[in-house]
């Protein structure tokens, strides 16, 4: 069962136990509380069946991301991700800025910038891959957090990202690499980022405009070429 279920049952939990203490207090029936207990545990249990946990991540999305200033770190936070792998030449396929937005798009309810692993998946394969092609991702997974670090002194997000690498790493029989290939890869990231802080910042306002990956794309090269003359 996903976190964000687990952490649903335990607020209904959390619920029902004051609606007990308070109720008397309040002159509230104790059905309600537990009625509503009982449905919120049934429509967690459906969604972790048949949608895997996707609904809930979806609510959380939702509630996460009501303030402006969350949502403006999202977006910073995702066009590292895509600014990077631009620069590195790792094909972008596409993005959502939220769990509704990519569940829309016929996605797993989870927001982000999704790129082209063919290259990737192929070398894990065969069990050849080229220190190359691990740094290239490395540093496109730590993107999103360089990019909140620069911008906010401080990073929210990016645990995924974290853990994308130690997996890659753990089947490469490599696990205590992880935190220093995480730290190499955020520099490398950040540096990326702060020498190309024209077309980052364009890449934000189309990303914030919903802009397509084409679009996205254009605006980088349209924007790209003055921060190589600065």
């Amino acid at each position: 069962m996903r976190q964000t279920s687990l952490n649903i049952i335990a607020i209904s939990i959390f619920i029902l136990t004051m609606s007990a203490l308070l109720g008397p207090i309040f002159n509230i029936s104790p059905v309600i509380p537990a009625i509503a207990t009982f449905s919120v545990m049934v429509l967690v249990t459906v969604d972790t069946l048949g949608w895997q946990g996707q609904g809930s991540m979806i609510i959380v999305d939702l509630v996460e991301g009501a303030s402006s200033e969350r949502r403006e770190r999202i977006i910073r936070h995702e066009a590292g991700h895509f600014l990077v792998a631009y620069l590195l030449e790792i094909p972008v396929s596409g993005y959502a800025l939220s769990a509704w937005e990519a569940f829309r798009q016929g996605q797993s309810a989870q927001g982000g910038v999704r790129f082209d692993d063919q290259k990737l998946a192929a070398q894990l394969q065969r069990g050849m891959i080229s220190e190359q092609t691990i740094d290239q991702y490395c540093t496109v997974w730590m993107a999103g957090i360089a990019a909140e670090d620069l911008v906010y002194g401080n990073t929210e997000g990016g645990a995924e990202d974290r853990a994308k690498i130690t997996v890659i790493l753990t089947q490469l029989k490599r696990s205590t690499e992880s935190k220093l290939k995480q730290s190499w890869a955020s520099l490398q990231a950040r540096s990326l980022i702060e020498n190309h802080q024209s077309a980052y910042q364009a890449l934000v306002t189309a990303m914030t405009q919903r802009a397509s990956v084409s679009e996205c794309y254009q605006t980088i090269e349209e924007n790209i070429s003055g921060d190589q003359t600065e």
